[in-house]
Formats: structure tokens, sequence, C-alpha cells
């Protein structure tokens, strides 16, 4: 049972990933939650019944600054790509 109040919320609740860390391990990339999930440094985790949740992590998303005008186009995906 969780001890910390209000209580860590549960293995299969949505918002799993929000339980305090109870041992963390970053020299090899996991880390356990009070809920008994590992959760891993590429955003996959495995749940205490040996469910797997693939790694998701927002990779392409882009957050317009606030600076730019409202007319102004996000960039392109080839505007990312390095110079050879």
């Amino acid at each position: 049972m969780c001890p910390h109040s209000p209580p860590c919320p549960d293995a299969r609740a949505a918002d799993r990933e929000a339980a305090h860390t109870v041992a963390s391990h970053p020299e090899q990339g996991w880390s356990l939650l009070c809920n008994g999930v590992i959760i891993f440094e590429d955003t996959g985790e495995l749940l205490p019944g040996g469910q797997t949740i693939a790694p998701h992590r927002p990779t392409d998303m882009w957050v317009w600054p606030v600076d730019l005008p409202p007319t102004a186009q996000p960039p392109s995906a080839a505007s990312h790509v390095p110079a050879a």
C-alpha cells in the first residue's frame, strides 16, 4: 500500500507515471515507482503484471514560439535535416 498522501496513482491508471520514485538507477536507464511500475529512460514501461507499454516520447512535436507572428509557418521536416 502507498504511504504517500495523497496516494500515488494505481499502476493501471492513466497517470501512473506520476507516482513517487522509490528506486532510481539512471546508470542502467530505469526507475521503480511506488505503484510497482518500472519506467525506462526511453519512456517505455513495465507494469507489475508483466504488461509492457511501448515508448511514447513525443519526438515529432513542434512548439510554436511566443514571439512568432500568427502568419508565420512552422518549419518543414526538411529544415531539420543537417547539411551534408
